[in-house]
């Protein structure tokens, strides 16, 4: 807990001033975090979409999700094909609030599109961070804070692996944070509540939101202690709800498919080294371990119980899209916590207070060289590799419409405009293309390949360039629905 406010005589370092709005400051506080915000916009845009122009997608998540935004711009029911034929994607995971890039997508029906619209969501997070730090701080130690959020290793790793859902949950978290922290305990929940509808996990997050609000309001607004506590019920029964009837309701097993990932676990101690590293690198050089002094530190727990409890090791590092969402409640508990420290009586924790926003700034520059965001100084990122160009002419002669079997490499090049399958599941669909990345040469005899896929069907290689093959079926084939059809004709 932070000590307790006394008088100092002459203190070594300056008593901090919050600056609200229309104070000393009020165009550099307005002006200064949209200008952070566009600049990051532009960086994480060129490492995004850099990763897609260089065809080296890292899983098939970015595939999944435009074939669900594809099918809610056209009306349709989210089928994600690449999770099994005609699978609903709110069987998987509860994420509906994916249907509002549906009237972007429409116009520019790409997966760039899915990846400049995540790009601009974490971008506009800097915004709510860097305000809250400049107004709790001054302005020269909230840009810094916000600098130091923008170039956080959670998420550079999050813009740099696909497209996640959980973009459109790390500036809500941004905005409710930054409302709280401005004593607007019905804003700060207003922006918490759609977290419901981006992820089944969320209502948790909701819910630890929903009882901080409740902890700042307990001795000042006894109503807004109860409408908090309602709004934290609302978060559970909504995460239960949804774990228990919707997505087992959409589901063709009748379940979540996530359980086991719970249920497989052994001791919670199993992986503590790489757990314990995540906790050390969530916390010190994005707060020097300041965050620990304030309550919004527990908005975090949620994420991490769910990822530190499961089975599975890939949750329990610093890898891919998994700490983005703790980022604005790490920066935000800091500047949250530091204005009580740079009242201390000591004066040691005052000068490192006052010095500490400077410090995560400079820690986060002197990451991101072994970060994604490092590649902004590489030419490579803005070049489209000849043999890119290649491949796209052999993915091009896949006519529109087409069912295609694929593995990661072909998959976002197909999902806008033809019906994709995972390599392997297409429970007895026969599609009339199979696409293959074989760089690493392991699909020696791709047509033998096929015909392991599917003993009815005779593929022949249509064409190959930089390490893709594309095979198409030649003779009569039985379809799923029982008629038959021809390729290759």
């Amino acid at each position: 807990m932070p000590a307790p406010t006394v008088q100092v005589s002459q203190p070594s370092i300056p008593t901090p001033v919050a600056h609200p709005p229309g104070d000393r400051h009020p165009g550099r506080a307005r002006g200064e975090p949209w200008a952070l915000a566009a600049v990051l916009f532009a960086a994480y845009s060129v490492v995004s979409v850099g990763r897609y122009r260089h065809m080296t997608t890292l899983s098939w998540d970015l595939g999944i999700f435009e074939q669900v935004v594809r099918a809610y711009a056209q009306l349709r029911a989210p089928v994600a094909d690449l999770k099994g034929p005609g699978f609903d994607i709110l069987g998987d995971h509860f994420s509906p609030v994916t249907a509002l890039l549906a009237p972007l997508y429409r116009l520019f029906p790409s997966p760039v599109t899915l990846l400049v619209a995540q790009a601009a969501l974490f971008a506009l997070s800097a915004v709510p961070v860097t305000r809250a730090a400049t107004r709790l701080l001054d302005p020269r130690r909230g840009l810094a804070l916000g600098l130091a959020y923008g170039l956080s290793w959670g998420l550079q790793r999050a813009v740099d692996f696909d497209f996640h859902e959980i973009c459109f949950a790390v500036p809500l978290i941004a905005f409710s944070l930054e409302a709280l922290l401005a004593r607007r305990p019905r804003a700060a929940l207003g922006w918490a509540l759609p977290l419901v509808l981006v992820k089944e996990d969320l209502g948790l997050t909701l819910a630890a939101i929903a009882l901080v609000v409740a902890w700042r309001a307990r001795g000042s607004s006894p109503r807004t202690v109860r409408y908090a506590l309602g709004v934290a019920v609302f978060g559970v029964a909504a995460t239960v709800l949804v774990l228990t009837v919707v997505i087992p309701s959409f589901n063709t097993s009748g379940g979540y498919d996530y359980w086991t990932k719970v249920s497989d676990a052994g001791s919670p101690f199993d992986g503590a080294g790489t757990k314990l590293r995540t906790l050390a690198w969530l916390l010190i050089p994005t707060s020097g371990l300041l965050a620990l002094r304030s309550p919004l530190l527990l908005v975090a727990l949620p994420t991490l119980g769910w990822r530190f409890l499961s089975g599975d090791e890939h949750y329990w590092g610093t890898d891919w899209h998994y700490s983005a969402v703790l980022m604005p409640v790490v920066f935000l508990a800091l500047a949250d916590a530091l204005p009580a420290v740079r009242r201390s009586t000591r004066a040691w924790l005052r000068s490192y207070a006052a010095h500490l926003p400077a410090a995560v700034a400079a820690a986060a520059l002197a990451l991101t060289p072994s970060l994604p965001l490092a590649q902004l100084t590489e030419a490579e990122v803005y070049r489209r590799p000849a043999a890119v160009s290649d491949v796209e002419g052999l993915l091009a002669r896949i006519p529109d419409g087409a069912t295609v079997e694929a593995n990661i490499g072909p998959i976002s090049r197909l999902t806008s405009r033809c019906r994709v399958f995972w390599l392997g599941d297409t429970r007895g669909v026969v599609p009339e293309y199979i696409a293959l990345e074989n760089i690493d040469g392991r699909y020696r005899d791709p047509v033998g390949y096929a015909r392991t896929l599917h003993p009815l069907a005779e593929y022949a290689v249509a064409g190959t360039a930089a390490g893709y093959v594309v095979l198409e079926r030649r003779t009569a084939t039985a379809g799923v629905d029982g008629g038959t059809t021809t390729a290759g004709a």
